[in-house]
């Protein structure tokens, strides 16, 4: 997992602490819908009622596209959370835009991809948070299954988690983030939102989430 730019990296994660995009409560750990226990809550939904931090995420997920791909036919977003995102960026871009739901409609013409995406198109995927990769991953592999080239996978922020770093290698696209876990906590140390015993806590988590979960 890929961070181009360290200084975005740190005003992203800035930005999402300051609306509360992202939480951290190693004190008080949040449960997640896996029933894991995690010191950390993200839902970058926020980011788009914030025009400051919606900007700031849009040109960088440009900026990574520009800097990292010759050519990007179409910016694909993830349904429902990279859909926004990705448009935006598309948008800066002058490219085309689509986005992926998790499985093919029940309806109508049973579409998964939404928008077009020409046959042996170049294709970036979109995707709001990573955790182990899976969401991204399967609709990135059905624009692959529809004649088309996924190029890469961008995200706004990152878990780090070793699974979802190993889920990537296998694939093979490079996956390039605005920001990431431990960018994100030591942007919070610095800013005296968390203690140094919490930053302790946060960094264990990171290294292992399931036992880290299993004693708390």
């Amino acid at each position: 997992m890929t961070i181009s730019h360290p200084d975005l990296a740190r005003d992203v994660a800035s930005a999402l602490l300051s609306i509360k995009a992202v939480s951290l409560s190693p004190d008080q750990p949040f449960t997640w819908a896996s029933g894991l226990h995690s010191p950390i809550y993200c839902d970058n939904r926020i980011t788009l009622s914030d025009p400051r931090t919606r900007g700031l995420i849009a040109e960088g997920l440009a900026t990574l596209v520009t800097e990292n791909f010759t050519h990007v036919d179409v910016v694909a977003g993830t349904a429902t959370a990279g859909i926004a995102h990705a448009a935006l960026a598309a948008d800066r871009l002058g490219t085309s835009m689509a986005y992926v739901r998790s499985a093919p409609k029940d309806h109508g013409k049973g579409n998964q991809i939404e928008g077009r995406i020409e046959l042996g198109s170049s294709v970036v995927m979109v995707e709001d948070l990573i955790s182990t990769g899976g969401s991204v991953i399967e609709a990135a592999k059905a624009v692959e299954r529809a004649g088309s080239t996924v190029v890469g996978v961008l995200a706004i922020f990152s878990y780090e988690l070793e699974r979802g770093h190993q889920a990537f290698v296998q694939t093979g696209w490079p996956l390039f983030t605005l920001s990431n876990y431990p960018t994100l906590i030591e942007v919070a140390a610095a800013n005296q939102a968390i203690t140094p015993d919490q930053l302790a806590a946060l960094k264990t988590w990171s290294a292992d989430p399931q036992a880290w979960s299993d004693a708390h």
